[in-house]
């Protein structure tokens, strides 16, 4: 029996990455999912999730044995996700565990952030984390309890160069996990945040690093602070939905309000 037996869970950018590899694992460890990606094209310097991606994700948790309800939808718009998530907690029962996910990630130096490009990561890294919370908490009130896990990262601990609107945001996360798990701990729901350090996505792909690498020629000095205290670059999906399974377990039963990091050491370098 798994970890997650009978339980429903909420992945918001599933399609692919991080979101994939969670919804997957839940599954695996008997979770029946809902998955939720925008699965259009955001303008970012790497590709964007496809309908492809969400209907692979979707045969994927549906090998495992369990259901899976997926939609395309933006999680900027508050009621256009609550439509979605009420109609698959009603078709799937209930729900037990929150994952926010869903998030961009444009680096560029200080001087090249544009009004556009700020505004895009608050929209979608902090409003749409903040969406997600309020369309799920409900349902996880209603179940008589549950776990939220935020996804912030790294760069929501410590500072990270060329990522002034990312890390704004990031760290905005952090702070929402905590506020939010001090007003629904009366109902035995836990919120906490997770901060990976770099991941083998498509938000991490050489069009990101060679904006990163460009900005490092003219600022060397900065370069260690990515440095990862542990001998390895990128770390796997896999390695993060390792986290994001125990906080949405009941191995982590006592656990709120906490920041839990893997990230193989970089905020500590």
């Amino acid at each position: 029996m798994g970890v997650l037996e009978g339980k429903v869970a909420l992945v918001t950018g599933a399609a692919r990455g991080q979101g994939r590899s969670h919804a997957v694992r839940f599954a695996e460890e008997g979770a029946d999912v809902i998955g939720v990606d925008i699965a259009a094209d955001l303008g970012v310097p790497y590709p964007s999730s496809t309908t492809e991606d969400l209907a692979e994700t979707a045969r994927l948790v549906e090998k495992t044995g369990r259901r899976i309800v997926t939609a395309q939808v933006d999680v900027r718009d508050l009621a256009a996700l609550r439509t979605v998530v009420d109609d698959a907690v009603g078709e799937l029962g209930r729900l037990d565990v929150v994952v926010a996910n869903a998030a961009v990630c444009v680096p560029a130096m200080w001087d090249r952030v544009t009004p556009e490009l700020f505004e895009q990561h608050m929209s979608t890294n902090v409003t749409g984390v903040w969406n997600t919370a309020m369309v799920g908490a409900p349902h996880l009130v209603a179940a008589g309890g549950g776990s939220m896990v935020l996804i912030s990262s790294a760069a929501g601990l410590t500072v990270q160069p060329f990522l002034i609107p990312y890390t704004t945001s990031k760290f905005a996360v952090r702070g929402m996990a905590k506020a939010f798990a001090v007003e629904l701990g009366e109902h035995d729901i836990r919120v906490n945040s997770v901060h990976p350090s770099a991941v083998k996505t498509p938000m991490g792909s050489n069009d990101v690093l060679a904006i990163i690498g460009e900005a490092l020629e003219a600022h060397p000095k900065l370069g260690g602070m990515f440095t990862n205290i542990l001998p390895v670059e990128q770390l796997e999906p896999e390695d993060i939905t390792d986290t994001v399974l125990f906080l949405a377990s009941d191995a982590s039963k006592t656990m709120t309000a906490h920041e839990l990091a893997p990230d193989a050491g970089v905020t500590e370098y």
